[in-house]
Parts: C-alpha cells; sequence; structure tokens
C-alpha cells in the first residue's frame, strides 16, 4: 500500500485527506527523521475507524 501520492493521484476514497493535511501540516511539524514506531503502534495497525480519534 502507498501511503504518499501527488495530488492528483489521490485515490478517490482517500480525497477528504487533503484537506485535513493541509489543516494540519500549518500545526505539526514537519517530519524529517525516521523513529521507532509508538509502543502500541502493532494494536492500531488494523483499526479502520482512526479518524474519528484525532484530535487538532
Amino acid at each position: 500500500m502507498n501511503a504518499i501520492y501527488a495530488e492528483d493521484d489521490v485515490p478517490g476514497d482517500q480525497q477528504q485527506f487533503i484537506k485535513l493535511n493541509s489543516e494540519l501540516a500549518k500545526q505539526w511539524p514537519s517530519i524529517t527523521k525516521s523513529k521507532a514506531p509508538l509502543p502500541d503502534a502493532d494494536d492500531w495497525k488494523d483499526v479502520k475507524t482512526k479518524l474519528e480519534h484525532l484530535e487538532k
């Protein structure tokens, strides 16, 4: 599964995230280095309803 797309190539079911990304990119710092996954990463990897847990 790809996680990064050019805006014109974002799949239809992911279009809603273009606006969300634009909003959050203004608030959150850019990621410039890799780091270890959070301890609960495996608990979240298959959760389809992550968006309802997003805190802005």
